[in-house]
């Protein structure tokens, strides 16, 4: 993990970023004691249960299917950041709780009905290979480089992700790809020391932007915050406007 030097902290809470960072997670890893290590294709949080999708063949399936109570498990996922960094880890996530098996002939109506609220390819597969497991949660716990946090299966049930979780990938490749302009723009308003490196965009949120300088032997995170939270692309849009004429302002008086 690099370090963060942010000026400003409006951020999501840690709930809200668990929420997030499952919903972008592109893959993960369930332990259970006794059992090789599972691969998880996609997670699904609702309320305190997590839904995994699975291959049919993994030993927790099994094993869950003939334990009624369940089985103490761990899933491990990572957020990474959708361009190509030194460190692409943008945090690490741990849930943990009891694993159940989910009956094969709920199994395509459950897909269907996760899949309303969050549309992913991978849900295809359940019924073809592939199958759902429920983790019943007892707690999470988020790392990132600022430290690490746990957070109870009440209080991450009563998060939501953040509204442009669907959307943040393609955002920040597009930025890093086409809007270099821009990037040099916002650039101009970091502390004096953050701007001799390679500025890239990290992460976007409802609260601000935050951009990772590299320089030969350091990596240092910087967060923009927005003037207030945004809940629309119309507000999103204004949102960074604003930010670029501040930049040009703090650097037309120096």
């Amino acid at each position: 993990m690099t370090g963060i030097d942010s000026f400003t902290v409006p951020v999501p809470c840690d709930a809200e970023r668990i929420q997030t960072a499952c919903r972008r997670a592109h893959e993960g890893t369930l332990s259970v004691d006794g059992c090789s290590p599972a691969a998880v294709a996609m997670v699904h949080l609702f309320e305190s249960e997590a839904f995994m999708v699975v291959s049919d063949d993994t030993p927790v399936r099994e094993l869950a299917e003939h334990t009624f109570e369940g089985v103490p498990a761990m899933l491990e996922l990572a957020d990474c950041a959708p361009i190509s960094l030194r460190e692409r880890v943008r945090s690490l996530i741990w849930l943990s709780g009891r694993v159940h098996s989910v009956p094969a002939q709920l199994e395509r109506e459950l897909a269907i009905e996760i899949a309303g609220d969050h549309p992913d390819a991978r849900l295809l597969d359940v019924g073809h290979g592939h199958c759902l497991l429920r983790l019943e949660l007892d707690n999470a716990v988020i790392a990132t480089s600022t430290g690490a946090a746990a957070v109870d299966a009440d209080t991450l049930s009563g998060a939501e992700p953040d509204p442009f979780w669907e959307y943040e990938s393609q955002w920040i490749s597009h930025l890093e790809a086409d809007h270099q302009d821009l990037v040099y723009r916002l650039a101009s308003s970091f502390p004096k020391h953050l701007r001799q490196g390679r500025v890239r965009p990290l992460g976007l949120d409802r609260f601000g932007i935050t951009f990772r300088v590299e320089t030969p032997t350091t990596d240092s995170d910087v967060r923009l915050p927005f003037g207030r939270p945004c809940t629309r692309v119309s507000d999103l849009t204004a949102a960074l406007h604003e930010l670029v004429q501040g930049s040009m302002d703090t650097a037309s008086h120096e």
